[in-house]
């Protein structure tokens, strides 16, 4: 066999070489070159049935791409669409990560419950398990009046069998629980390795991109809270999501980071109970229900988290220092957005806060990293730090500068308008704000 028609692949970070090495050069590793033969790995270039000729972009037909519905309000709004045509495009592929416990894969079965023709394949799992939670979440395989193929479920981690299984059964829907479980025997390295994870996902991609089936991945994230594997995984898939939410409180927040069909940082909310994630209708509401009024540092605030508004409150509270240097802390809310708004009260409205502690809190466990939030912020420490209560009928919202100006945001009609359903009747904007915050200041 030719030198040429062998590579070398380092099993611990996918890096390829010509020849063998004892350290990976790449990522540090001893003995972790493997070696492949390229006829091994030509699936990649034959899977895909390239076109004869070119075609024109008008002559190109979409009327088999309308979007299919999972009944779920707030799933389909983070995949996107207009109108009533919202849901997972055919022949896409989803990547879905998130916190283990978090709700990854009761999501995905109340999403398998609605639709036809799914295959569910889980490589972390039994199938006696997985129907253990199908029946405790109270779902039904075929909702009545209904007609059509029913849930099928795969528990395999070889990609043959998966592959196979997908072409005996032609699902609509396939849902592989997780990526980092799938294994490809054309590829001796372990499961979950970023050589495994890239071509396991690969072969997934041509699959759903050959045929209108469509791919749900769900992905391990790594302690940073990105999903693990190469980069090139969020590369290949059209839709990346994300499940987030704080081990302390029932709401699940589902993000889109990227969204080929759709807008990005959109978000879902769910609330999590006993019978699975359930819908919030009014994330407003949920957010404030327990709030405090009449009591210094705490304010309102309206936030754009896709294209819904949310209203959250803000709490801030000020302590003398017990050290040198003052602490400053901030729970969903940037740490080095709240250096700057301290420095900038400190030089422009001229609260001493050199000496004073510093603590933000975020209710309800949301992460808000929109500028629009920096004037509730300031105006809670304000508040905090003077001891005065702001008017709990009063929303708050605008971005602060360096030089202490407050400047216009996104959406404001949007903000107003979700903040008087829920009953505020006093907005701070732009014209008005500055003397606002003075007024809680001086």
């Amino acid at each position: 066999m030719s030198k040429n028609e062998i590579i070398y692949v380092c099993s611990n970070c996918g890096e390829e070489y010509l020849r063998w090495q004892g350290k990976c050069s790449n990522c540090g590793e001893w003995n972790t070159l493997k070696e492949y033969k390229i006829s091994n790995i030509k699936y990649q270039k034959e899977g895909i049935q390239p076109l004869s000729e070119a075609i024109e972009i008008d002559k190109i037909k979409t009327s088999n791409f309308n979007r299919i519905s999972t009944k779920i309000g707030e799933f389909d709004r983070v995949l996107g669409g207009f109108d009533k045509n919202t849901g997972i495009v055919p022949g896409t592929v989803i990547l879905l990560g998130g916190e283990p416990g978090i709700g990854k894969s009761t999501l995905l079965l109340e999403v398998a419950s609605h639709l036809d023709n799914v295959l569910y394949v889980s490589g972390e799992e039994s199938l006696e398990q997985i129907k253990i939670r199908f029946d405790r979440l109270g779902l039904k395989n075929l909702p009545a009046g209904r007609q059509g193929k029913t849930i099928k479920l795969l528990s395999d981690i070889d990609l043959d069998s998966v592959t196979s299984a997908i072409n005996k059964e032609n699902p609509k829907l396939i849902i592989i629980d997780s990526i980092q479980a799938i294994y490809s025997k054309d590829f001796p390295s372990t499961p979950g390795s970023l050589v495994q994870v890239r071509e396991c996902a690969l072969r997934l991609q041509q699959i759903a991109k050959t045929t209108p089936t469509s791919v749900i991945l769900v992905g391990h994230v790594t302690k940073e809270g990105s999903v693990a594997g190469p980069k090139t995984l969020e590369h290949l898939v059209d839709v990346v999501l994300y499940l987030e939410g704080e081990r302390f409180y029932n709401h699940r927040i589902l993000r889109s980071t990227k969204n080929r069909f759709g807008t990005v940082d959109e978000i879902g909310i769910f609330e999590m109970t006993e019978r699975g994630l359930d819908e919030v209708a009014n994330p407003s509401k949920l957010f404030l229900e327990e709030r405090t009024k009449n009591i210094p540092g705490t304010v309102v605030t309206a936030a754009i988290e896709g294209s819904r508004a949310l209203l959250v409150e803000v709490q801030a509270l000020t302590t003398s220092t017990i050290f040198g240097y003052p602490q400053r802390r901030a729970s969903g809310f940037d740490l080095n957005r709240l250096q700057l708004l301290v420095a900038v009260l400190q030089r422009r409205v001229g609260l001493a806060l050199g000496n004073q502690d510093v603590f933000i809190n975020i209710v309800g466990g949301i992460k808000i990293n929109e500028p629009a939030v920096d004037l509730a912020v300031a105006m809670a420490i304000a508040s905090a730090i003077k001891g005065k209560a702001i008017d709990p009928k009063i929303c708050v919202f605008g971005e602060v500068g360096l030089s202490g100006e407050i400047r216009k945001v996104r959406l404001e009609s949007k903000r107003i308008a979700e903040a008087k359903r829920l009953g505020f009747s006093k907005f701070i904007s732009s014209k008005s704000l500055e003397g606002a915050v003075r007024s809680y200041c001086v």
